[in-house]
């Protein structure tokens, strides 16, 4: 018998509408369970839960805020190795990135304890003499949170903790390929302490569950990590009811390499930010733009480092790339490699379906060369182990290649110049700029989202979290 997982509303672990299986895509014999699918009906009752819970939350002691969330951070971090073997096994992500990411969580449930205590206001004079002004925040709300499979611990750490921190209470509804993370991340605040109703989880479709948040009255702000055509719906839907909304959504991001750059350091970035976590990254640089001078020996150098590179199983010992999470990625996938070769550009490495020692969904990462930057490859964000090189004359029209997209989320250089350097961090059209470092890779203090297509509203994390989970009120004293 495969054991179940309830969703949590309302305090209480309840029986989904159905069940679906959550299955290993190292190896697709590996099924780690059956998860609760809600329907609409426990997606209100979810809502309503915390909408109940709302009016003693948004006014609790910040101490008590911040002892929950502080716990809840070292319970993750007790469990990272157990934690990261679960997200290693249901994502794909290698044994050492899944344990990352789950310590990644557990600092950012930490960070956010402490920010539970540091919501600051201002009290200033008024034009008006005797009349004094403050300036506070408060609570949106009811938060409804949707997040994406590829980081299925750390996404939901970063919209949850601060939505609790400031006084919200959540609905929360994790990606269908990825419940195991998110449902022990519901164990653990359950057990944490919050009062019944502050935290549920909601798990099943966009259609339903999902839209039953973006539409329901009651949830004030909704907060989405995913594609751009689920997130300009969610932009629609809210606008509607004028309901508070925050999206990250994807990117197809550059990484420069100029002629003065350390080729080993140069190599080392890009196949860190295009390839590894299997590419699964809205901050994976899949446009790698190199200039002549150095372009050569850069594509030479990068291809025998992919030929060095072990596809396996996640939890093997070794591996540096996992497999893709889901058949329908992995055929989207070999798809664009197709249409890779067919708009003219060269396959110089991989991009084949790869068979191991346990049936899952492996595929060599591939590397595209010659190619241009009106291909769909260079344009469209493929979401896996897939990078093109991009030709470039010089640094100037590298820069004006790398911002000739309708997304800037993260963007990349690799010099030795400081020249080069200042000049690119000022102008590259990007949320994020990385200097000889990938494009995927960030801290969880800091503010994290992009420009153009990839973000919309308040960024994500730090300290700017606050613009989203909470709203601003003026109050005016006069004796």
């Amino acid at each position: 018998m495969l054991k179940q997982f309830p969703n949590y509303i309302g305090g209480e672990w309840v029986p989904g509408a159905s069940w679906t299986a959550n299955r290993n895509p190292s190896d697709l014999a590996d099924v780690i369970g059956e998860y609760a699918q809600a329907d609409a009906d426990q997606t209100n009752g979810a809502v309503l839960a915390a909408d109940r819970a709302l009016a003693a939350w948004s006014v609790s002691s910040i101490q008590d805020r911040a002892n929950i969330l502080d716990k809840a951070g070292s319970d993750i971090l007790a469990r990272k190795e157990e934690l990261g073997r679960l997200l290693a096994r249901e994502e794909g992500k290698t044994l050492p990135e899944g344990i990352g990411e789950t310590v990644r969580a557990g600092h950012i449930f930490k960070f956010f304890a402490g920010e539970a205590l540091r919501v600051s206001g201002e009290k200033l004079s008024s034009v008006r003499p005797g009349v004094e002004v403050e300036i506070t925040r408060e609570p949106v709300g009811v938060v409804g949170l949707i997040t994406p499979w590829n980081f299925p611990i750390a996404i939901p750490a970063w919209k949850v903790a601060p939505a609790l921190a400031f006084g919200n209470t959540v609905v929360f509804k994790p990606a269908q390929w990825t419940p195991g993370c998110a449902w022990v991340l519901a164990e653990i605040l359950a057990g944490a302490g919050l009062p019944p109703g502050v935290f549920n989880l909601v798990m099943g479709s966009g259609s339903i569950v999902g839209d039953t948040l973006v539409n329901h009255p009651r949830v004030a702000a909704l907060s989405f990590t995913g594609s751009m055509e689920v997130g300009r719906g969610i932009a629609q839907k809210a606008i509607s009811r004028m309901a508070k909304f925050q999206l990250e959504m994807g990117s197809k991001n550059p990484l420069v390499v100029v002629d003065d750059a350390d080729l080993p350091t140069a190599v080392t970035v890009a196949v860190q930010g295009a390839y590894f976590s299997t590419g699964q990254r809205c901050t994976a640089s899949s446009r790698l733009i190199v200039t002549d001078a150095v372009h050569d020996r850069f594509v030479a150098a990068l291809t025998e480092k992919l030929a060095s590179l072990r596809v396996d199983n996640a939890l093997t010992p070794g591996t540096d790339i996992g497999p893709v999470v889901e058949r329908p990625q992995l055929e989207q996938d070999l798809e664009y490699i197709s249409v890779g070769q067919r708009e003219g550009a060269r396959l110089a490495a991989g991009g084949e379906r790869l068979t191991r020692a346990t049936d899952g969904y492996y595929l060599a990462p591939a590397l595209f060369v010659d190619a241009t930057p009106t291909m769909r490859i260079s344009r469209e964000e493929i979401f896996g182990p897939v990078a093109c090189v991009i030709r470039a004359k010089n640094y100037d029209e590298a820069l004006a290649i790398a911002n000739d997209t309708d997304t800037g989320l993260s963007a990349g250089i690799v010099t030795t110049s400081l020249k080069y350097a200042s000049h690119f961090k000022r102008h590259a059209q990007a949320g994020m700029v990385m200097v000889n470092l990938p494009t995927a890779g960030v801290d969880y203090h800091v503010p994290f989202g992009g420009r153009k297509g990839s973000s919309y509203g308040p960024r994500e994390q730090g300290r700017y979290a606050a613009e989203f989970y909470t709203t601003v009120k003026t109050t005016y004293l006069a004796p």
